[in-house]
């Protein structure tokens, strides 16, 4: 019996197995000390009531006969996946519902994907890059090549005509530098992968949180049906990071090497995933209806209102830094030329607070720092507080 050796590949620890481990260290050597986090998006705020009424009554289904449902559709159920083209609709995108597979999130479905694309295949990613587009294809032994997101193009990599890729991981608004493409900037992308015969893998995990003229869905730019494959989830929408449920959508005419791209990812969903729960599909579909969407915008704006005021403190500081806009992330340049884990330890120890460091996320997130909005309102104010203070020094 062998080991997949790829795994060998991949760094010993996962990014925020890391964090979690030095911040626990911390703790137990200073119990005293009161830790205010900042690093991991977990959401905070419960779930909007719409969205658990209808879980409860989905619940309530399941005790009787006469209601009783046993394993659900593959794709989701249709009630789940019309809401879901609905909303699209909603902000000018056509997508049919049959187009729609419901999942248990988007980083499931991100890294699963890889499953139904040959391992000959070469990925493009942008640097720095949510770590689950490279540790999944680490795993299966593909080809990675890397476009550079830096501070001097704003952290919006461009394709490079010179670099050939067989699939492309994009997530705007992106995770971790909070920066979002612009129409002009997603035609490009879109217009490379059409020469190059490639799939655009569009995390859209953050378009709940755009608030300026960028695209909500890659469906919005021109000739993107024919290269394009997009990823959503409700964790961060509506809070579902415990109660997992997302979306993803395969256009029925996108095809690759002679196989329809819809129908291959729907066999490898019938083989290896049973579907979820059927009251979890009842509350996602009561967040796109209108009261769901009234709810859940008044904790996107509290999480927005978090990132203003953590950014607010940054221009004070004169610190540069993206997202604060359209993204629950700030992503910051760690200051008087400070490594990232440098700085993480720094405000750890010095202010007690917890942030992300840019390393974890690939070597142009070196020298930059992550922060969430996630937080409750009164912790984030009074970290940021403590980073004014120690950065005021």
């Amino acid at each position: 019996m062998k080991i997949n050796r790829n795994f060998d590949n991949l760094v010993p620890n996962y990014l925020f197995a890391e964090i979690a481990k030095r911040v626990n260290d911390y703790q137990t050597a200073h119990p005293e000390k009161d830790v205010i986090r900042l690093g991991i998006g977990d959401v905070t705020l419960p779930l909007a009531p719409v969205v658990v009424e209808a879980m409860k009554q989905g619940a309530e289904e399941l005790a009787h006969k006469e209601t009783f449902k046993g394993y659900p559709d593959y794709e989701g159920y249709a009630f789940v996946r019309e809401a879901v083209a609905s909303y699209y609709h909603s902000f000018g995108v056509e997508v049919s519902p049959d187009e729609i597979l419901i999942s248990d999130g988007a980083k499931s479905d991100c890294g699963n994907i890889g499953d139904i694309f040959g391992t000959d295949n070469v990925v493009l990613v942008t640097d720095p890059v949510y770590p689950v587009y490279v540790d999944s294809n680490l795993m299966a032994g593909r080809k990675i090549v890397y476009a550079e997101c830096t501070k001097e193009n704003g952290f919006t990599a461009m394709p490079d005509e010179s670099v050939h890729a067989d699939i492309i991981y994009l997530c705007s608004p992106n995770n971790p530098t909070g920066a979002a493409y612009t129409a002009e900037q997603l035609q490009q992308w879109v217009d490379y992968a059409i020469r190059h015969d490639a799939v655009i893998l569009y995390d859209s995990a953050y378009e709940a949180f755009i608030t300026e003229e960028v695209p909500r869905s890659i469906f919005a730019i021109e000739g993107a049906r024919q290269c394009a494959i997009e990823f959503c989830s409700l964790s961060k929408t509506a809070g579902f990071t415990g109660t997992r449920c997302g979306y993803t959508v395969i256009p029925k005419e996108l095809e690759r090497d002679g196989h329809n791209l819809y129908q291959t990812w729907y066999r490898r969903q019938a083989t290896k995933f049973n579907g979820v729960s059927y009251p979890v599909q009842c509350a996602a579909a009561a967040v796109f209806s209108k009261e769901g969407q009234e709810q859940i915008k008044v904790n996107l704006a509290y999480y927005q209102e978090n990132a203003r005021i953590i950014a607010s403190a940054l221009d004070e500081l004169g610190i540069y830094y993206t997202g604060g806009k359209n993204s629950p992330y700030i992503w910051l340049e760690c200051p008087n030329g400070m490594k990232s884990w440098e700085f993480f330890d720094m405000l750890l120890q010095e202010a007690n607070v917890v942030g992300t460091p840019g390393a974890g996320f690939g070597k142009n997130g070196e020298g930059f720092f992550r922060l969430t909005s996630f937080g409750d309102r009164d912790k984030t104010i009074e970290a940021v507080a403590r980073i004014k203070k120690l950065l005021a020094k």
